[in-house]
């Protein structure tokens, strides 16, 4: 009877199992540990609340780091520790080791009235930032390890960035040179919702198996597909946001003054570096590399880096730049309007139109002052005027001085007039940039509700226009159909505004980038002797300059006949080249055929070298 009972008790509980199967992949946790993790939590939340109340608006972070081990006995120590991340940004009463030992006294303090167990590391965000220039990245590994019990952003952001650091590291560690953070998180200015900014700079020095541009290229859509997967190991997702660029580049950049990489070595922070970024952020520091001025727009900053440069130089050069100088806020003014880029020539007469006789907010004076600099600029280069006197260019300089600090002025005014104008015509002229932009990438026609998924998956998705983007144009979209149903406000017309000026910025620099690379995509650039010409290929017209070094270039003009050779050669100019050059829209891919070989040597002797990489 008892062996009966016994047998139907071992039936009953493999009834029970069948009835709770386990499902693929799940994990049971003992009854003990879930209570200790729950004690654990219970404690960690009250801490946090603590600390929060004291420091709530300097508290960047609060995390769980792994438990320590005896090293003697072998096993795990009932210590819970803990790492408080702290903002010291806007510390200026005390020294950053004095903030450190009082705000570590305070929350150590904190931690043992919530339990006796729990042990406090503090980190000041200066001190993590320092270590890191430093070349030492303990502190860095310690967060990255954490497990965040609260985040405003930067846990999570020095979490994915140091798994995605180490994966490219791994696959690409030999043309790694520096893997920077950036943006808003290492300005202060971040929130929950804020991109992770990182850029890499890849040594493109010693390629030999591939072209520069290719190894970018290749390394770049790896990289990006590394973030990606960091993301989702990490639960970061559609957040990183990353910048490639080769070492060549890079150090053309600092050498230009271009204001996006000044800023990536005045504010980045190196998560790792062989030696390269930190000297160069030690530069800028030091004003031994000059920043270009962060204005609203390239086209203003570029005008007044270039006026300091005239007051340096004082010779042709300096008469090319004031031309630029003063050219280049125009072109933006007008773009600012509503208005595609003119070309120099038209843009004054454009300003006039516009500004002086439509709007009557800007003085015929300025466009006269507009006008005589290029003017000179053009007698200059046919070599009507030989030489500029110091007074002459004292006097253009002090006009162009002007010209730009009236030119700011009129963007104000601009501004106030855009204001009262309806979120319909900013959508107009964002809708009409973006499907020009779409033109380059060869799509024609697209219609009004699919500009968005065009843009993501033409521009966003390759990886061509940040992803940032995407998002500041459904914005302006969502303000169009609001304004349409009557329910948006003044203040989001003045945002949306904004925005808009930003993305159009954006987009013609794009556009002027690509249109330019197509434009070298045209050109065959040979060597002859110990010199160096070039044939422009646009549409049925050859443009040919034999000596690319002549200060006075000496432009020919040939048709392209449909057998790909060239017709007989005629004297042409610079003007007709730009207008040639202005005209097309879209450069087309430029096809050469067998004669043109024999056309070559007729044009630059037997001796002519065709240049396939330059």
């Amino acid at each position: 009877m008892a062996k009966k009972e016994k047998k139907k008790k071992t039936e009953e509980k493999k009834e029970e199992k069948k009835e709770e199967p386990k499902l693929e992949g799940e994990v049971k946790i003992p009854e003990d540990i879930k209570k200790k993790l729950e004690q654990i939590k219970a404690k960690l939340d009250k801490f946090t609340k603590n600390v929060l109340d004291k420091f709530d608006e300097y508290i960047v972070g609060i995390g769980l780091l792994p438990p320590k081990k005896d090293e003697k006995e072998k096993k795990e120590v009932k210590e819970i520790n803990v790492v408080v991340l702290v903002d010291d940004t806007d510390s200026k009463k005390m020294s950053k080791e004095e903030l450190k030992s009082k705000l570590s006294a305070i929350i150590e303090d904190l931690a043992q009235k919530t339990d006796k167990n729990i042990k406090t590391e503090t980190v000041i965000l200066s001190e993590l930032w320092q270590s890191c220039l430093d070349a030492k990245y303990d502190l860095l590994k310690m967060i990255a390890i954490a497990a965040p019990v609260y985040d405003k952003g930067m846990m999570s952001a020095i979490k994915i960035a140091e798994i995605h650091k180490s994966m490219v590291l791994k696959k690409f560690e030999k043309y790694i040179v520096s893997y920077v953070l950036a943006g808003s998180l290492v300005q202060g200015k971040a929130t929950k919702e804020s991109d992770i900014d990182v850029f890499l700079v890849v040594d493109d020095t010693d390629v030999k198996k591939m072209t520069r541009a290719e190894l970018k290229d290749k390394l770049r859509a790896i990289i990006i597909g590394m973030g990606i997967e960091a993301g989702s190991i990490t639960g970061v997702k559609n957040k990183l946001n990353i910048q490639v660029y080769i070492l060549t580049d890079f150090w053309e950049n600092i050498k230009e003054a271009n204001p996006i990489i000044f800023t990536f070595l005045r504010d980045g922070i190196p998560f790792y570096d062989r030696g390269i970024f930190t000297p160069w952020k030690q530069l800028l520091r030091m004003g031994r590399i000059k920043p270009s001025p962060e204005a609203i727009d390239q086209f203003m900053e570029s005008g007044d880096r270039l006026l300091e440069r005239v007051h340096l130089k004082l010779n042709d050069m300096g008469m090319e730049d004031m031309f630029w100088a003063t050219l280049t806020p125009s072109q933006a003014a007008l773009m600012l309007y509503g208005l595609p880029p003119p070309t120099p020539r038209e843009t004054p007469e454009l300003m006039k139109e516009i500004f002086v006789e439509k709007e009557k907010m800007l003085e015929q004076k300025y466009v006269n002052i507009l006008r005589k600099n290029i003017e000179v600029r053009k007698d200059l280069e046919h070599a009507k005027i030989k030489k500029m006197t110091g007074s002459e260019i004292d006097k253009m300089l002090s006009d162009s001085e002007d010209y730009l600090k009236r030119i700011k002025r009129l963007f104000t005014q601009i501004e106030k007039v855009k204001t009262e104008k309806s979120v319909v015509e900013m959508y107009d002229t964002i809708a009409t940039v973006l499907r020009d932009v779409l033109k380059l990438e060869k799509v024609a026609e697209v219609k009004d509700e699919e500009l968005l998924s065009t843009f993501t998956s033409e521009l966003i998705n390759k990886g061509k226009i940040p992803q940032r983007y995407l998002r500041i144009l459904q914005d302006i979209f969502e303000a169009k159909k609001a304004y349409d149903e009557g329910k948006l406000t003044k203040s989001e017309i003045e945002n949306v505004r904004k925005q808009s000026r930003e993305i159009i910025r954006v987009f013609v620099e794009y556009m002027q980038r690509k249109r330019g690379y197509e434009l070298e995509r045209t050109k065959i650039r040979v060597k002859h002797g110990n010199k160096f010409g070039e044939i422009m290929l646009l549409g049925n017209i050859a443009f040919i300059i034999r000596d690319l070094d002549q200060e006075q270039k000496e432009i020919w003009k040939a048709e392209i006949k449909p057998d790909g050779s060239l017709g007989a050669t005629e004297q042409s100019s610079l003007e007709e080249m730009e207008k040639a050059i202005a005209e097309v829209e879209v450069p087309e891919k430029a096809f050469i055929k067998a004669p043109i070989f024999d056309d070559l040597k007729k044009i630059f002797g037997k001796d002519v070298e065709i240049l396939v990489k330059y």
